[in-house]
């Protein structure tokens, strides 16, 4: 399920991009309705057979959370990428096209989904492969 929804909110991330106005909004807030079950899910698979070292794992994915807090900062740099520079626009409002440097920079998103869909198919091998 975590493979599934990582893949659709990766989607999602796509429409984003690739859509404008009320279109782009409501791929925004499947993003969220597929994110809904991914921290609970992804914390369930990574303490399982943990043990006692469950406790130290556990603390380590809370603090896990603060490494999220860079991204907003990551993907604002790529929103800023177009500004001007001593009052010259320096690549203007639109990169590839028509797509805008706000919605462009949902590329960040999309590839760490990515990354959550992976470790949700991987977790799926693993747990398949110790019932087998």
């Amino acid at each position: 399920m975590l493979a599934y929804f990582g893949i659709a909110a990766a989607i999602m991330c796509g429409g984003i991009i690739m859509t404008s106005g009320i279109l782009s909004l409501v791929f925004l807030v499947f993003v969220s309705v597929f994110m809904s079950i991914m921290f609970p899910t992804i914390y369930g698979l990574a303490l399982k057979d943990m043990g006692e070292e469950a406790k130290l794992a556990s603390s380590g994915l809370i603090m896990a959370i603060v490494g999220g807090a860079f991204l907003p900062k990551l993907q604002a740099s790529i929103m800023d990428f177009g500004d001007t520079v001593n009052g010259q626009e320096v690549f203007g409002d639109k990169i590839a096209g028509n797509i805008t440097e706000i919605h462009f920079s949902f590329l960040l998103p999309m590839i760490c989904l990515l990354f959550v869909a992976f470790y949700g198919m991987y977790a799926y091998k693993v747990t398949k492969t110790k019932i087998a």
